[in-house]
């Protein structure tokens, strides 16, 4: 039987990468959701409407029918995907400053919050709210436990897997 060659292998690795990013971009995405519905008591249409407001306004976005929730299902998993294609490319990189998966999970978690409420939600068609406090130790909250402690420990368990990580953490 013949060994696979090297371009085998590094499409294979490389099949592997992809996956683990698409599947913990589902499962982050999923979680953030969850959260968010479970902590504001709300049914999913009227989130997902109010992630695509942020392409297409609210009044569109809230009396433009099922499209709109598809849309914002559409945008909700494109950005959870950029967030963990984000982590991925650079948690190798930097793995001996962050001795702790947990910890800099909990730190990615309100990085994505920093970016996503001074930076994208400002850029979007999203109508500014007042910053208040609660809401944001509550939305920094889910975005610790949901999308970056995952992050970190799948991202994590990847690279050890493969034997990327420049440290032991």
């Amino acid at each position: 039987m013949e060994r696979p060659t090297a371009s085998y292998r590094r499409a294979k690795s490389a099949r592997r990468f992809w996956m683990t990013i698409t599947l913990t971009s589902f499962v982050v995405g999923t979680l953030d959701i969850l959260g968010a519905i479970v902590v504001y008591q709300t049914e999913p249409g009227p989130l997902f409407r109010a992630i695509a407001s942020g392409a297409f306004g609210a009044g569109a976005a809230f009396s433009g029918g099922n499209i709109m929730v598809f849309w914002g299902i559409l945008f909700h998993f494109i950005i959870a995907f950029a967030w963990t294609i984000l982590f991925f490319l650079v948690y190798p990189m930097f793995s001996p400053l962050w001795k702790n998966k947990y910890i800099t999970g909990a730190l990615y978690g309100i990085v994505v919050w920093i970016a996503m409420n001074m930076i994208v939600i400002p850029l979007s068609a999203i109508a500014p709210r007042p910053f208040d406090v609660t809401s944001a130790i509550i939305g920094a909250s889910i975005l610790v436990f949901a999308v970056g402690l995952p992050i970190a420990i799948l991202a994590h368990e990847y690279c050890s897997r493969k034997g990327i990580l420049r440290g032991d953490s």
